[in-house]
């Protein structure tokens, strides 16, 4: 099937490298514009862009989809269907409504649960034990296109928004390849989502940072996993601002936030339940370390308070 992939960051690679393995034709690609990164300030290709280059797939990065320019550009190339996954943009129903055998979109979560930009880190935030893929028709509102095709699989205890975000991101490239295998056969079914149960995940921002003690400390644990690597949960530890990036939970006691261990087992804290066993952290200006190292030259006294 002659294809037009839209995708932007790593989430994306596995479909469109599913789709290539498929031996689809990939007639073009559209990703966000290079951005500058790093000291030195220098554009780097997306990683759907490098992709694409090594299989020397033409590459489009509009600024803009709205002033006709991209829609030429689509409809020179004339695709059959468009593959969005992780995009990063709204398409106009001009764009839409382009390819006679429409636009389909990975969506990193079971719709109609987790509509919107952040589904992956709102599941794990949120304490959920499954979570999935979801192949759908795009539509002109958000995430609200009719469903081809769903996969679940479980979220690991201890598994990272980073974690999950790679195996979501292979198991979506393997059911893409299985939904456009039944697109183009005519055989791909078609179910209207449920509104009554649709739930959001909007955009992350460092409001969700700062840990609350009083929370059971398994709350606690999904906020450390659901915020990395940005904007990471977030903690005073001996008055320095800290960044958490490992965390267990275990049994304790005591009043909440208050330092229960401080060693060579790093930092257990009581919570509102439970307690929750600090692994690594950052400092602010500092780098990332085991928290066992870090309270070797800032120690905290038993019974002190975060």
């Amino acid at each position: 099937m002659k294809i037009l992939f839209m995708g932007t960051p790593d989430f994306a690679v596995p479909s469109l490298e599913a789709l290539v393995a498929a031996g689809h034709t990939i007639c073009g690609v559209f990703t966000q514009p290079d951005k500058p990164k790093n000291r030195g300030m220098k554009l780097l290709p997306t990683p759907v862009k490098e992709c694409a280059m090594s299989h020397d797939i033409p590459v489009f990065q509009p600024v803009k989809l709205r002033d006709g320019t991209a829609l030429a550009q689509i409809q020179a190339l004339a695709p059959q269907l468009i593959v969005v996954a992780a995009y990063g943009r709204i398409l106009p129903q001009d764009i839409l409504d382009c390819p006679p055998l429409g636009c389909i979109n990975v969506h990193s979560s079971l719709l109609p649960k987790y509509r919107g930009a952040a589904p992956i880190n709102w599941a794990i935030l949120n304490g959920d034990r499954v979570t999935g893929i979801t192949i759908m028709h795009m539509a002109a509102a958000l995430d609200a296109g009719d469903i081809i095709s769903q996969t679940e699989t479980e979220v690991g205890p201890d598994e990272t928004a980073p974690e999950l975000t790679a195996r979501l991101a292979e198991l979506g490239g393997k059911l893409l390849v299985e939904t456009v295998g039944k697109i183009e056969a005519g055989t791909a079914s078609r179910t209207a989502q449920d509104e009554s149960q649709v739930t959001l995940a909007p955009m992350l921002d460092r409001e969700l940072s700062p840990m609350d003690f009083t929370r059971p400390a398994q709350a606690l644990h999904d906020q450390v996993r659901g915020l990395i690597p940005w904007p990471a949960a977030t903690t005073q530890v001996g008055g320095v601002r800290c960044k958490i990036f490992a965390t267990s939970v275990e049994p304790g006691t005591g009043r909440p936030g208050t330092v229960l261990e401080a060693g060579k087992g790093g930092l257990l804290v009581a919570c509102g339940e439970g307690a929750l066993r600090v692994l690594e952290l950052q400092p602010d200006g500092g780098k990332r370390m085991r928290s066992a190292d870090y309270l070797r030259g800032h120690p905290l006294e038993i019974g002190s308070t975060l």
